[in-house]
């Protein structure tokens, strides 16, 4: 069976800080990811991309590029899934943050400097650090955070 789904990074005004959202595993650990969730039918992804970051953290984003695409295997009820995750880099144009969606367990903005320790999958880590990478070079900075307190 196939999935399709589409979130992202989620960078604050002041590029700075990426919104994420923490989900208990079965064992009752909190896992921080990026925000992301099912394509639906008419939906491009990245309109998918600004509707389940908006779901998830409370956070209002426009898409800025495309990150990247990320794709695994996993088993839910007794069926093989593979699964494709389009990711996108957004910008926070408004909203608040908030943990009102059913399946996130909490919501936080992370220094994007901090999210390489943060986040719990290795897939995400990479893609982050290549779109801080892309931010570094459209700003012409190693560190989209430098200077800043």
């Amino acid at each position: 069976m196939d999935e399709t789904s589409a979130g992202g990074l989620v960078i604050d005004s002041a590029g700075v800080h990426a919104a994420i959202i923490g989900r208990l595993d079965r064992r009752r650990r909190l896992l921080w990811s990026l925000p992301k969730g099912h394509i639906e039918p008419g939906e491009t992804p990245e309109e998918t991309a600004q509707r389940e970051v908006a779901e998830e953290t409370g956070i209002i984003a426009k898409v800025a590029q495309p990150i990247g695409v990320i794709d695994y295997w996993f088993v839910a009820d007794n069926r093989r899934v593979h699964k494709t995750v389009h990711h996108f880099l957004l910008d926070a144009v408004g909203g608040a943050l908030s943990d009102e969606d059913v399946e996130v367990t909490e919501v936080a903005w992370v220094p994007l400097g901090e999210l390489d320790e943060v986040l719990a999958y290795a897939d995400e880590r990479r893609l982050v650090r290549h779109a801080v990478a892309l931010l570094g070079s459209a700003t012409g900075t190693a560190d989209p955070g430098a200077g800043t307190e």
